[in-house]
């Protein structure tokens, strides 16, 4: 009898992280359902509940406390967490060009999307190496992508600067557990329909989730250290 997944998505519970819980629970997985905020990651739950079996699991990337309880109480539950989903990251106003983005916004956008996913990435990794085969998938965007931000206006430089850290962090840390059986991956959604762009994407929410799914449920001959949107590999 195959042993259930055991899953944790940060930010799950609105937008892309929301999809990304509920295709999950449709695989099969047992979801923790990361959130910052228990009254809105409550209501996610509720409103999945038919779906599977979806926990809530208090993640505050800003906090280390959190995290290590989190962490915690997910070894004393499971002992183990085959599938980390590096999902949750902000805009915020006054990011835009590198002659107007504000230093405050750049740094709080870099603190979140890059040094919190690094977080909460160091304090479950130990999990996730007690897992058959580990996979860990940080949504990244189109972006965080050198060659695609050089031909285009896109304008953002904190949150394209932090995806293209969090490239950095899924290229080094599959560098790093090349001799494992974790796989470490970036899934870039397309323009998706979300609160941090006003929902002015042309994408669905479970469109956008569809690309870190799939990385999350890759097989063992699936690749490793590599971006993805749903077209497939995305240059650097």
């Amino acid at each position: 009898m195959a042993t259930t997944k055991i899953a944790l998505v940060t930010g799950g519970n609105k937008g892309i992280g929301f999809e990304i819980v509920r295709g999950l629970l449709r695989a099969g997985c047992r979801v923790y359902l990361g959130a910052r905020e228990a009254s809105r990651g409550q209501q996610a739950v509720a409103k999945l509940a038919a779906e599977g079996d979806v926990r809530l699991l208090a993640v505050d990337l800003a906090s280390q406390a959190t995290l290590a309880a989190a962490a915690a109480h997910l070894q004393c539950e499971e002992s183990r967490l085959d599938i980390l989903v590096n999902n949750a990251g902000i805009n915020v106003p006054g990011d835009g060009s590198p002659s107007t983005a504000t230093i405050h916004s750049v740094t709080q956008v870099m603190q979140t999307n890059f040094l919190g996913t690094l977080a909460v990435t160091q304090a479950f990794l130990p999990l996730v190496k007690q897992a058959a085969a580990g996979r860990i998938v940080n949504v990244s965007s189109p972006l965080g992508s050198l060659t695609l931000v050089g031909q285009h206006d896109w304008g953002l430089l904190g949150y394209s600067a932090s995806k293209a850290a969090l490239n950095m962090l899924t290229v080094q840390l599959a560098y790093e557990l090349r001799d494992t059986a974790i796989k470490v991956n970036s899934a870039n959604p397309n323009y998706t329909a979300t609160d941090l762009n006003g929902f002015a994407g042309t994408d669905t929410p479970a469109q956008g989730a569809a690309e870190a799914i799939r990385l999350a449920l890759l097989p063992a001959d699936g690749p490793s250290g590599a971006t993805f949107s749903a077209s497939g590999p995305l240059p650097w």
